[in-house]
């Protein structure tokens, strides 16, 4: 995602204190992921050329607008094609949730956020008004990033969030999607927010990538930190959302062999914010995740292939799982 849109401004430099605990955690989570990671990093993944930009921790860097010939969903080797690549009317409502099955999360209620709208860049002016965020004003959304190739963000998180929507409806979980191609552009990162809220959500995820620069590698779930100021106050659900983003970390590195982030984290995987306005509105337990970095060559290769997307649903749905079971 863009660091320098609404819900995406840098955090400044700082050691989390959760650090020290959460890598703990992780590490007593998934016993065998960091074998399985050596093993991965020895041999490398596919390499699509490098890819350009800019951006660590505290540093700026531009958002890929993504052209309107860039719909294709590349590497769907498995078959399965994202929904909703035309936008239609703007609607002002979530996607509706399906009939839940039977399952050991019947009665549970997870609420999906895919990152931005493949129609967003067609929406300047829409997007970038200001939205009240608690702590201060952001813009409503921003287009996201994309590979160099030109594949954007909103279609990666559509088509991730449709396979994590399936595994989690098999397990007998209502789920509800805050778009689902539907809407012309948006929605914007408060009503993200309000929706999971609203829904009473026992969890929620919102689905992102990155767009750092080449070299930097692997996925970072991002967790609320404490905030008490104007319209956010997360102090009910930091600890919870910590529990929430440790399960689903855990569960990434075991079952997509990716390596938690090279650039934020500390090796952990694991980054506590508190400006994000998605987060700071929150009233449920809730956490993003950048499943990589669309900029580099070889986390774009993971990105774009199908196949390593469902392994990334996987991994996401084996942790909300996780900790909705307790």
């Amino acid at each position: 995602m863009s660091y320098t849109g609404p819900d995406f401004e840098p955090p400044q430099p700082r050691r989390s204190p959760l650090r020290r605990p959460l890598t703990v955690a992780v590490a007593a989570l998934v016993p065998g992921a960091l074998l399985g990671w050596g093993v991965y990093a020895a041999v490398g993944g596919p390499d699509d050329g490098g890819k350009g930009g800019a951006d660590r921790a505290g540093a700026v860097r531009t958002s890929a607008a993504p052209s309107a010939s860039a719909s294709a969903t590349p590497g769907d080797d498995d078959g399965k094609k994202p929904a909703g690549s035309s936008p239609a009317p703007t609607s002002t409502k979530p996607s509706a949730s399906r009939p839940a099955a039977s399952g050991p999360l019947a009665g549970k209620v997870v609420v999906i956020d895919p990152g931005h709208n493949p129609a967003n860049f067609q929406h300047a002016s829409e997007i970038n008004r200001k939205v009240n965020v608690g702590t201060h004003w952001k813009e409503c959304d921003t287009t996201g990033t994309a590979t160099n190739a030109g594949w954007p963000e909103a279609k990666f998180t559509l088509d991730v969030a449709h396979r994590l929507r399936d595994l989690l409806e098999k397990q007998g979980a209502t789920v509800k999607l805050t778009q689902d191609g539907d809407r012309s552009y948006g929605p914007c990162v408060d009503e993200r927010a309000r929706i999971g809220n609203e829904a009473k959500a026992d969890a929620a995820i919102s689905i992102h990538a990155d767009g750092s620069g080449a070299g930097n590698r692997g996925f970072h779930v991002i967790m609320p930190g404490p905030v008490h100021e104007g319209a956010a106050d997360t102090r009910a659900i930091v600890a919870p959302s910590a529990e929430l983003g440790k399960r689903v970390a855990g569960n990434f590195v075991r079952v997509t062999g990716s390596a938690p982030s090279n650039y934020l984290g500390g090796g952990t995987g694991l980054v506590t914010r508190t400006d994000l306005g998605g987060l700071n509105l929150s009233t449920v337990p809730k956490v993003f995740i950048e499943c990589g970095n669309m900029r580099d060559g070889k986390d774009a290769a993971l990105l774009t292939s199908g196949s390593w997307r469902q392994k990334a649903a996987e991994g996401m749905s084996e942790g909300i799982v996780s900790f909705l079971r307790g």
